[in-house]
Parts: structure tokens; C-alpha cells; sequence
């Protein structure tokens, strides 16, 4: 289990236990946090659960794929070096203290 602190763009901070094997997408909806939406429910077929990344974790990240910068690509906004989609990123111990931030808008 990490503890991930999730920041909405207004700065109300959320600091949830996510169990691992989940995603952060995951992390977020189960714990009714505002600002990701998820709209495809994990199937990476939107953009409604980009995030940012705390620089001090990109590197800990698997990188993204292929399909996942695509996304990001055509429909997120706001896209940036740091930005993710949260439903392809996996909980696991070595993410215990993630900030993630989340833009002021979903595509």
C-alpha cells in the first residue's frame, strides 16, 4: 500500500492509502476525489484521468507507452513533460509519498 496525495488544480489536497496492484485512476475514484473523472473507466480510450507527476517520481514510473502518449497526444489538455494518464499507472510500494496534480481540465 502507498500513500498517494492527490492536488486538484484549486489545491485541495487529498492523502489516500492506495492499495497495490491498483491504479492511481483507481486511487481516485474509489476515494471520491474530484478532478479525475474517468470517463472510460481504465480502458485508455480518453484522456479524463491525466495527471502530472511529481518530478521526483517520473523516473521511479514505468515509461509511458506508445498508446498511452497517443492519448495524450490527440485529447489531453494542458500536456506536459510530467503529464500521465493515471489509469496506466500501477501501485506498488516504490510509490509510497506520490504527489500527483491534476489539471484544471479534463479533455
Amino acid at each position: 500500500m502507498a500513500k498517494i496525495t492527490y492536488i486538484e488544480h484549486n489545491g485541495t489536497e487529498h492523502v489516500v492509502d492506495v492499495p497495490n496492484g491498483w491504479s492511481l485512476m483507481e486511487g481516485a475514484v474509489q476515494n471520491n476525489i474530484d478532478g479525475i473523472d474517468a470517463d472510460c473507466g481504465g480502458c485508455m480510450s480518453c484522456a479524463t484521468c491525466h495527471v502530472y507527476i511529481d518530478e521526483s517520481f517520473v523516473d521511479k514510473l514505468t515509461a509511458a507507452e506508445d498508446v498511452e502518449e497517443d492519448m495524450l497526444d490527440c485529447t489531453a489538455c494542458e500536456r506536459a513533460d510530467n503529464s500521465r494518464l493515471s489509469c496506466q499507472i500501477t501501485v506498488t510500494d516504490d510509490l509510497d509519498g506520490l504527489v500527483v496534480r491534476m489539471p484544471e481540465f479534463q479533455s
